[in-house]
């Protein structure tokens, strides 16, 4: 079969925006996804995260047909604001038989922290330590590739944080993950997202990851967050809200810093803290002109900093409730 392929260079933090745009136009067809070889290849994912370059190259693949030119152009509109910004450039056109790439269908593997290995189902991998946790991902157009900045760090701060038998809550858990990395270090994990796209994706990555005794996926919100609407301003169907009062250890959030600001008080409803151990929040998602703002309105709540992640402009931040509060 003949495809038209449109191949596209990004930075680091660009993949899940396109993946996202994709997803806003029902884009169907495959999306494939290699290290950008236009400059050394062996530079690492922590190196890309500091480079103002192209990190990745992105492939995509449309069916010849009478729609194909009009398919074009609209991929072309949706990406423009992108490529004025500078977090790709504009797509390449080519005529191709197989929808395969130099370097193979995804073939990345990538290390996050000590112990994370995000990687592709089909590619093959032998751990290099006994501890490495390996996540594999299929590419879907949910945010949450692994390869975003702000995934990086939220993960990173993860690996410090969680423990086994922890409770916690994934909240917009996009392509799955952080509820993923958090199973197979031993919690047990409420996933919840407020996009049809991203809870299937989820479903699919816990199945393949094999955490479907630890993960729970729902479509939903958490208190405000029923009315706020979808992250990118699309169409969302109304979705439960999660009424849980001191149920969660743990919650990760990887998502806009409005999100962050509104929901400061539901977080703190429902982790679990007393007069000697609080509950952990870890939010990612925004850069750091937005860290002041997040900072405040927790802070306004009974939250205290205690770690950080940065890479470049992004930044991961956890939080812990005050000690000695009363409820």
């Amino acid at each position: 079969m003949v495809w038209m392929e449109l191949s596209l260079n990004t930075t680091a933090e660009a993949v899940d925006w396109v993946c996202s745009l994709l997803n806003e136009i029902n884009y169907t067809g495959d999306v494939h996804i290699a290290k950008y070889t236009g400059s050394d290849s062996s530079t690492s994912i922590a190196q890309d995260l500091e480079q103002p370059q192209w990190a990745f190259t992105m492939c995509l693949y449309l069916a010849q047909d009478v729609y194909t030119n009009a398919h074009i152009d609209k991929i072309a509109n949706l990406l423009s604001p992108l490529q004025r910004t500078g977090l790709c450039d504009a797509p390449v056109m080519a005529v191709v038989d197989e929808t395969t790439q130099v370097g193979g269908k995804n073939s990345l593997v990538h290390r996050i922290g000590k112990r994370f290995v995000v990687l592709t189902n089909e590619l093959p991998y032998e751990s290099e330590a006994d501890d490495d946790v390996v996540i594999r991902l299929e590419t879907t157009l949910a945010f949450g590739s692994g390869l975003h900045p702000a995934t990086i760090l939220c993960l990173k701060l993860l690996e410090r944080y969680v423990v086994p038998a922890m409770n916690v809550l994934d909240l917009g858990s996009g392509s799955g993950i952080l509820s993923i990395a958090m199973a197979k270090l031993g919690a047990s994990v409420l996933a919840v997202d407020n996009d049809s796209v991203a809870v299937v994706s989820t479903q699919d990555a816990v199945h393949r990851n094999g955490v479907t005794e630890q993960v729970t996926v729902m479509k939903g919100s958490l208190g405000h967050g029923s009315n706020l609407g979808h992250w990118m301003n699309m169409d969302i169907d109304n979705v439960p809200s999660i009424d849980a009062t001191k149920r969660f250890d743990l919650i990760v959030c990887n998502i806009l810093a409005r999100v962050h600001i509104a929901l400061a008080s539901d977080f703190r409803q429902v982790l679990c803290h007393d007069d000697t151990s609080g509950g952990l929040l870890i939010l990612g998602g925004f850069t750091a002109d937005y860290e002041d703002a997040v900072d405040t309105a927790l802070r306004a709540v009974g939250f205290e900093a205690v770690d950080c992640e940065r890479a470049h402009e992004w930044l991961a931040l956890a939080y812990q409730l005050r000690r000695q509060q009363t409820v």
